[in-house]
């Protein structure tokens, strides 16, 4: 039985091929659900549509399945369509006709966009906390091998000298751009639309600002027709914050598995994080990082999928949106698992601490020897081609003490100056309101 169900039954194929695989993907919304439906009812009393005694028994059988669901033991039983359908059938079973009630004053469209601004707004923060972490280990790794020199890259050439403190700390303060991109995704999370009902609103008095701040909401998003039209809006926003930290993992992973390469030898693992060969018994493949990059390369696809998705909607809601789900919740979970399994490998990394001792790199020191002719009163392009003439003719003789002392070069990192970047932007997520918010409301 549906919620919308009257006396015809709705062909048994059709019903498969709507369904799909909503039901487990609504399974992650189930707590998000039965929050809003918390605010819901206390809002629906506060304007005389449910009385003291209904909203008692709602908000105690509400709170019970709650901790069902925290326990693992709510399920969307087969013949019920959707996870609200199956909150509102389940407390009508244990309370009665007061279950009947809390669908007053919304539709399953305006339940389903509060329901993923909750979800979507909690992990985006679970997700930016993870990132955090990774990125503290970045900077410590940075801070423990500052001193040590490894060579620079253009085009895959040799360059001139980096560090390891370096190459840690620019993957830190990539990921405080990253950062940025999810508390822009996390504060249109974080705006309330329920309320809007299908789409055009309700001719019930309903109090917006009431649920606005029982559920946390910053604000709620006025506007009954766009607040349907951010279906959609906000998955794609979400996506594009997880593409933007995606793609600093996916480069950081090339960069590990290229450094492991024997050919460079920079940095090794030990052999319980490698993988073997059935066949070469010397291999020791990093796989974990191969995977890391070849699902953060997939997620960065993930903002135009959902694009494509939506693109030509006109205004209202729309079956096709309920596809969402399918293709940003499982990516949810990878980029944290990637986020993860990142920190755990370079906790265990093992880095070369004597790379530009062998001669191939001499000529990394190309420009030191042109910039200490210069600081000596030689012409730039002088120097320049002195030495360039030098090192065709095999006479170069490498000065291989480096002197970077600018903001954000090998002697200069500024790795407080790029945490106090990343704090201000954690202090923004604001999470504590949110979480105490949703505490009052599961009180007994």
């Amino acid at each position: 039985m549906k919620l919308w169900q009257k006396d015809i039954e709705v062909s048994r194929i059709v019903d498969d091929f709507t369904v799909g695989r909503d039901r487990e993907m609504d399974l992650f919304l189930a707590e998000a659900d039965v929050l809003g439906s918390l605010a819901h009812t206390r809002m629906l009393h506060a304007i005389g549509l449910m009385s003291a005694e209904d909203l008692a028994l709602v908000q105690k059988g509400l709170k019970e399945i709650y901790r069902e669901i925290e326990a693992g033991r709510f399920v969307i039983e087969d013949g019920v369509e959707d996870v609200h359908s199956q909150v509102e059938f389940l407390l009508t079973q244990r309370v009665g006709e007061a279950g009947k009630r809390i669908h007053s004053g919304r539709s399953r469209n305006d339940q389903v966009l509060v329901d993923l601004k909750i979800f979507l707004r909690r992990r985006v923060y679970d997700m930016a906390v993870k990132a955090r972490s990774l990125f503290d280990r970045l900077q410590s790794l940075s801070e423990r091998y500052k001193e040590v020199l490894m060579p620079g890259y253009t085009h895959l050439q040799i360059a001139m000298p980096s560090s390891f403190g370096l190459w840690f700390g620019a993957y830190a303060e990539s990921l405080v751009d990253d950062m940025q991109l999810l508390l822009a995704a996390y504060k249109v999370c974080n705006r309330n639309p329920l309320g809007s009902a299908a789409g055009y609103g309700s001719s019930f008095p309903l109090n917006r600002t009431m649920t606005t701040e029982l559920l946390g909401f910053d604000s709620m998003n006025y506007n009954v027709v766009y607040a349907q039209m951010g279906r959609g809006k906000s998955e794609r926003i979400v996506a594009q914050g997880m593409s933007a930290v995606a793609a600093t993992l996916a480069r950081l992973a090339m960069d590990n598995c290229l450094f492991m390469n024997q050919n460079f030898g920079f940095v090794s693992y030990p052999a319980q994080l490698t993988t073997g060969s059935s066949i070469m018994p010397h291999k020791k493949n990093p796989d974990v990082w191969e995977l890391i990059r070849g699902k953060c390369n997939l997620i960065q696809g993930l903002p135009n999928q959902i694009a494509m998705m939506t693109v030509n909607l006109p205004v209202g809601y729309h079956r096709d949106l309920q596809l969402l789900k399918e293709v940003l919740f499982p990516a949810i979970r990878e980029l944290e698992s990637c986020l993860e399994m990142a920190e755990y490998m370079l906790s265990n990394i093992i880095v070369k601490e004597d790379i530009l001792n062998d001669k191939k790199y001499d000529y990394l020191f190309s420009v030191e020897v042109v910039n200490n002719m210069v600081l000596a009163g030689v012409p730039f392009r002088d120097a320049y081609k002195r030495v360039g003439l030098d090192i065709e003719h095999g006479r170069f003789v490498p000065s291989k003490e480096v002197h970077h002392t600018h903001e954000g070069s090998i002697g200069n990192l500024c790795n407080p100056q790029i945490a106090a970047l990343m704090d201000e932007v954690m202090r923004q997520f604001d999470i504590g309101r949110v979480e105490a918010a949703e505490k009052e409301l599961l009180a007994e």
